[in-house]
């Protein structure tokens, strides 16, 4: 089992890289997978060592493990005396998820807002090139256009440059965008021998260092939901569990709409991933129950909060990791009363689905 579902992100041999680089980027997944249980992690190291020859007779398990305490990525420096992480271990965790999921991302100079399809006052050149006028600073000037205009209209022989000539790189406009990333953490994420909630973690943890990172004037927030709904850190990603809880996605939808009621941004979108149906609610102190095909009075409040959603011009991707052809059915009747988006996403082509639409939609709402 574990060597299966090891063999996606099996170590190759990788020129300039150390051997506890090696066995780092295994550790971090295994961490993902045990959600943050570093002694778990450990142990099936060692277990991956003996299948799969990790290690070495310069470079063992027992090297490896003290090299992560002298860099500072676990302690035992706590009440309990336990292995755990450190918050370097997490940032690097962060990193990692980023390099993996939206690795393909093209890096920009620009510090931390959207493009918008408006062109005008902002931090970052547009492709686009306009005649010099007043107003426009120095950075914008397009040297080589407006050298070229200067040789083609006065000649080579004497060159000289005239306001004329001047081209400029046009600016873009930008806008801050607030997000929502709903994670499914009921019990079917981990039925059927197929770990779904790991590949959600990772997603989320490259959307949180994507934002940090390239987007700093955006804002993520992260809900789980299975009975109820609650809001997590970025720090407690790593260490999120699936438990034994229904699918109460109203509860998930209400407490995102009142996250995103406090941000003051024009540009709002919520992200759900999600593998079943809607299938609870809470009713004042008692939930309402139903895992028995898709019930009349959960889709009915959870399409209502859909429809809520499109007027508050709040679009919803919805990423189903499932196939079932009523689930599909569901999902598409939700996804038309909201005006959102919805994707039937296999586990390795959600991360690019993912941020596909989260360039798409940080526009959507511009006027």
């Amino acid at each position: 089992m574990l060597g299966h579902r090891f063999s996606e992100f099996k170590p190759t041999q990788q020129s300039g890289k150390s051997k506890f680089d090696e066995l780092f980027n295994v550790f971090q997944q295994l961490l993902l997978m045990t959600s943050g249980d570093v002694s778990q992690a450990m142990a099936w190291m060692s277990q991956l060592d003996r299948q799969y020859n990790l290690t070495n007779d310069q470079y063992g398990i027992g090297d490896f493990f003290e090299d992560l305490k002298r860099k500072g990525y676990i302690t035992e420096e706590n009440e309990e005396g336990k292995v755990v992480m450190t918050p370097k271990s997490e940032r690097s965790i962060r990193r990692s998820a980023l390099e993996e999921i939206f690795g393909k991302l093209k890096r920009s100079k620009a510090g931390g807002n959207h493009h918008t399809p408006y062109t005008g006052t902002g931090d970052e050149l547009s492709s686009d090139v306009r005649d010099f006028q007043f107003g426009d600073t120095l950075e914008q000037i397009s040297m080589t256009e407006s050298i070229k205009n200067a040789q083609i209209n006065h000649g080579i022989g004497d060159f000289f440059l005239l306001e004329k000539d001047l081209e400029v790189v046009e600016k873009e406009q930008k806008t801050n965008t607030s997000t929502v990333l709903m994670i499914d953490v009921s019990h079917s994420m981990i039925l059927y021998g197929e770990d779904r909630i790991t590949p959600a973690k990772k997603v989320a943890l490259a959307m949180a260092e994507l934002i940090k990172t390239k987007y700093p004037k955006d804002t993520l927030d992260i809900i789980v939901f299975g009975n109820d709904a609650w809001q997590i850190q970025l720090k407690d990603l790593p260490y999120l569990e699936v438990g034994p809880y229904h699918t109460n996605t109203v509860a998930g939808l209400e407490l995102a709409m009142d996250l995103l009621r406090r941000r003051k941004t024009k540009n709002k979108q919520i992200f759900m991933i999600t593998d079943g149906k809607p299938t609870c609610l809470k009713e004042g102190l008692r939930y309402y129950k139903n895992s028995f095909g898709l019930d009349r009075k959960i889709v009915s409040k959870t399409l209502t909060l859909a429809a809520q959603c499109r007027r508050l011009e709040i679009p919803i991707t919805t990423f189903m990791i499932a196939s079932d052809p009523y689930l599909k059915q569901f999902v598409q009747e939700f996804t038309r009363v909201n005006n959102g988006r919805a994707y039937y996403s296999n586990l390795q082509g959600l991360g690019g689905f993912v941020l596909e639409d989260f360039q798409r939609n940080r526009r959507k709402n511009l006027k």
